[in-house]
């Protein structure tokens, strides 16, 4: 069997596209749910006194998973025997189900990476690849299919999901990370969109200024973040014996202490939005009725005991180091600055474009804030635990006000100072001098009429002023100035004096030229002109020479004597110039010329 033959058994035919997306997100969903499970059943076999057996342990690692899609949580057991919504989401469990959604879906349409981990279809023709959204489609509807599953197994464990959030909560954290995918493995391309979409919209998203916004805004997105994370650091810092006494409060043995780090470092990117918002001065919700900022605390906080939630500022007004938390925004504009001027000057922008650019970054900027913050809290049961964490709209818009007045301003002057080498400085005296630019200057040579802004120098050897201009550029749509009779004398005089005085002057206008040179006759040539100085006049023809042959040259005027002697004229083929011309021969006169002297001595004339 040869390597192109098709396989024998059938078992191994290659499945179809679909059916393989489908299977891809199926698997990816379960990746994560069993990578939660793994966790969860460490710690519950390590525990001295688990509170279930091992099926409230795999509900439990369930009910995680429905979590870090943004499903709500139901607590029924409470002190008040109401149940209690758990709905604050660590943003670093979305992680892991976000990134095996988005892998499958892309490794569909690049198949070229994952050639060698397949088993028995590398060799194999894979044919067209399915479409994006025929993929998108597929590996959704198999991640979904064991999402709905989970929701159900997990409704009979100590925390179901709520029917309500895991609804649209659920689908929509897989659509936007298959999406992802998708996009991932055509290039992350902006473009073509479809024709529904307005023009301007599409003008827009294909705007070179708006991937450069994008950049900016990014950038003092990270800014902001890092920030936040610095300023939950310090807090937690600063309160290192609140947040000890929670940690041990929490768990008394070693596996329930880990799992509350773990929870602790799951929480780290919530407690960075919250820093970030609190530097940006809205701050963030400790329960209903009280806020946290840098100005202080209001109201009553009721925030439960965990070692993160040390970090948050006690009662009272703040201080000058909460009030130093706003230099978090100001870099954040800064760097969007940096960032849009260093576009502006690569791509020859201007002071408007410059400005539109960094107020688009900002206006990204403030939304994605404003998402962040949504994302980032939630509540933790009923009454004052109902809110917890930053406002969406309050960051949002906090993250644009300082992203505008920062950035813009800063992204104007900084792409100035960049520009500030490329165009050179006029000096003081020519600063002064173009003031009174409109005065006419002394000494100016006068212009050829018609000439327009084309310099004419003066006469050679003479002393003019006009010899220190320098020649300017011609001006634009003026082509027909440089073809007057006045550019042209200036253009030649230019000319002649650069060659020192080999070229002839232009005779003037009325000026009679001198005669055309006689064209050679083929039927009679000329006499040689007598070894004389006078032969040179002689040699000049007196009158016409008559019509010019067929096949010659043209005759034209000549501008001047050439210098150096005149060459002797071409002997043609015909008689011994002592004969007569034959009766053949053109009609003219032949040109007069002195007899040919003897040019040897001894011989005489016998008469």
């Amino acid at each position: 069997m040869t390597e192109r033959s098709l396989p024998l058994l059938p078992v191994k035919a290659r499945p179809s596209v679909l059916a393989t997306c489908f299977l891809r997100g199926a698997i990816a969903a379960g990746l994560g749910l069993g990578a939660l499970a793994v966790l969860v059943m460490v710690l519950w076999i390590s525990s001295p006194y688990p509170d279930s057996g091992p099926g409230g342990a795999l509900r439990t690692a369930a009910s995680l998973w429905l979590l870090a899609h943004g499903a709500q949580l139901v607590r029924p057991e409470t002190l008040t025997g109401s149940p209690a919504p758990v709905g604050l989401v660590p943003l670093l469990l979305v992680a892991l189900p976000g990134w095996l959604a988005h892998r499958a879906a892309r490794d569909v349409l690049m198949p070229e990476e994952d050639e060698d981990e397949g088993e028995g279809y590398a060799d194999e023709p894979t044919g067209p690849l399915p479409s994006g959204w025929a993929v998108f489609g597929a590996v959704t509807c198999g991640y979904l299919v064991i999402a709905t599953a989970t929701v159900l197994y997990a409704a009979a464990g100590p925390l179901p999901a709520d029917p309500l959030t895991a609804a649209w909560r659920l689908p929509l954290t897989v659509a936007l990370a298959t999406a992802a995918g998708v996009w991932t493995a055509h290039g992350r391309p902006l473009g073509p969109l479809p024709e529904r979409v307005p023009a301007r919209v599409r003008a827009l998203l294909l705007d070179v200024r708006t991937s450069a916004a994008a950049r900016a805004a990014g950038a003092a997105v990270a800014v902001l973040l890092g920030g936040g994370a610095l300023l939950a650091g310090a807090g937690l810092a600063w309160h290192i014996g609140m947040a000890e006494d929670a940690f041990l409060r929490l768990a008394e043995d070693w596996s329930g202490r880990l799992a509350v780090l773990l929870l602790a470092l799951a929480l780290v990117p919530n407690a960075a939005v919250w820093g970030a918002a609190y530097g940006l001065g809205p701050g963030f919700a400790v329960g209903t009725g009280a806020a946290a900022g840098p100005l202080g605390v209001a109201g009553t906080p009721a925030l439960p005991h965990f070692p993160l939630l040390a970090a948050v500022p006690t009662g009272g007004h703040g201080s000058w180091w909460n009030w130093a938390a706003a230099g978090v925004p100001l870099a954040a504009g800064l760097v969007l600055a940096r960032f849009t001027a260093r576009a502006a000057v690569a791509e020859g922008w201007g002071r408007r474009g410059t400005a539109r650019a960094a107020l688009l970054g900002a206006v990204l900027c403030g939304c994605a804030l404003a998402g962040l913050a949504a994302v980032a809290g939630g509540p933790l049961g009923t009454g004052a635990l109902a809110a917890l964490g930053p406002v969406w709209w309050r960051t949002g818009g906090a993250a644009l006000l300082w992203a505008a007045v920062v950035g813009v301003p800063a992204a104007v002057g900084l792409r100035a100072w960049r520009l500030r080498g490329a165009v050179p400085r006029r000096s003081l005296r020519a600063r002064i001098a173009g003031v009174f630019s409109w005065r006419p200057r002394r000494g100016r040579g006068a212009a050829v009429p018609g000439s327009g802004p084309v310099p004419v120098p003066g006469p050679v050897g003479g002393d003019s002023s006009a010899d220190e201009e320098a020649y300017d550029f011609l001006p634009v749509g003026g082509g027909a100035l440089w073809h007057e009779d006045g550019a042209r004398e200036a253009r030649w005089a230019a000319l002649k004096e650069a060659s020192g005085g080999l070229m002839a002057d232009i005779p003037a206008a009325g000026a009679e030229l001198s005669p055309p040179w006689p064209l050679p006759n083929p039927g009679a040539a000329p006499d040689p002109a007598p070894q004389t100085p006078g032969g040179l006049d002689a040699a000049r023809p007196k009158a016409d020479p008559g019509p010019v042959p067929e096949g010659g040259p043209l005759p034209g005027p000549v501008l001047g004597p050439l210098p150096g002697p005149v060459p002797e004229p071409v002997r043609e083929s015909g008689p011994h110039p002592d004969h007569a011309p034959e009766p053949g021969s053109p009609p003219g006169p032949a040109p007069e010329s002195e007899p040919h002297a003897d040019p040897d001595p001894r011989r005489s004339d016998p008469a």
